[in-house]
């Protein structure tokens, strides 16, 4: 008898109109585009203009976007988790602005910081609160404004990431399909390598603070690269093991969208080709907690009922994890 799994029934995304090419960077910083396309993958990026707009208005496009598609009405949704490194303001809560702008009024709310990890976090989180039996829909977003945090001197950050959203809902059914393991892990070795030094409790904000742009991500690219390699494709193929999964049992590698060489070597530990891997970063970027569910977005017309998907991430903290899902539906 199938038990009962909280499963994927519907995607969403939103990414901005402005696009950020490789040759605008050029004009900004010293850097070229060949240099960005052989270390990065990346040709172009989308950025959010305009004035008082933060994440959660990329996160309400995203789930607007979600509902349209699956025609649930928002009033059914028990609970929306908002995975952001980037929320609007410390409080209320990024999540708590989305639910209430897409008329989810009885659903409770909350944001995840696990940075290019939060949306692996949310995803097993809400996976939890199905399998439990008290909620019967949840929407996961992933999404971030990066270049509200981002110095557009620095050029080791700034040809890196982007802005979008992607939102999923999971739904409570009786299903071999669904959310069936995850492997997440964290270790604060990583805080000197990747971190934005001030505007917390530690190191609040102030005159001096803002002078010596430490409101900016702060990353060791060589450290976090070494890092990031080793433990996302070890984080994959345990989650492989742990499923008694061979190459050629994963319709796709859903990797978060940090670096190509990246992506790469965690394919390769796996053991699976090119075209298994899902690749979106050459026109979004780094979105963080948005680059996997922008990922299922742009493939869900090729995905079919009953696919492996092995959902891998490597973020800031440092946080780390995979995630093995059963996808359940035929896009119409």
């Amino acid at each position: 008898m199938d038990k009962r799994r909280a499963v994927i029934t519907g995607v969403g995304g939103y990414v901005p109109e402005y696009i950020l090419t490789n040759a605008e960077l050029e004009t900004m910083v010293d850097t070229n585009e060949a240099w960005i396309i052989e270390r990065t993958g990346i040709r172009e990026r989308r950025i959010l203009k305009g004035e008082n707009l933060g994440s959660s208005f990329m996160g309400i496009k995203a789930v607007d976007n979600l509902l349209a598609k699956t025609k649930i009405n928002p009033e059914e949704i028990d609970l929306l988790i908002c995975c952001t490194v980037t929320p609007d303001m410390l409080f209320p809560a990024t999540a708590n602005l989305i639910a209430t702008a897409v008329g989810a009024v009885n659903a409770f709310s909350y944001d995840i910081n696990a940075a290019c990890s939060g949306f692996l976090y949310g995803l097993t989180t809400a996976s939890k609160f199905i399998e439990s039996g008290t909620h019967k829909k949840v929407v996961v977003v992933g999404v971030d404004k990066m270049s509200s945090i981002i110095d557009y001197e620095d050029r080791a950050t700034c040809i890196i990431f982007g802005d979008g959203a992607g939102a999923v809902i999971l739904e409570a059914k009786e299903s071999e399909n669904g959310i069936i393991d995850a492997y997440l892990k964290s270790d604060a070795i990583g805080e000197k390598h990747l971190h934005m030094k001030a505007g917390g409790s530690r190191k609040p904000a102030s005159l001096e603070t803002v002078k010596n742009k430490e409101h900016f991500v702060y990353q060791e690219g060589k450290a976090v690269f070494k890092f990031a390699v080793t433990n996302m494709a070890d984080a994959a193929y345990k989650v492989m093991q742990r499923n008694d999964l061979k190459s050629d049992d994963i319709a796709y590698l859903v990797p978060h969208q940090a670096n190509k060489r990246i992506i790469d070597a965690t394919a390769k530990r796996m053991g699976v080709g090119e075209e298994k891997v899902m690749i979106n970063i050459d026109k979004y970027g780094n979105t963080t907690a948005a680059t996997i569910p922008l990922c299922l977005w742009d493939y869900e017309s090729k995905l079919k009922k009953g696919d492996n998907l092995i959902l891998a991430a490597f973020g800031g903290g440092f946080t780390w994890g995979s995630i093995f899902v059963k996808w359940d539906y035929n896009t119409k």
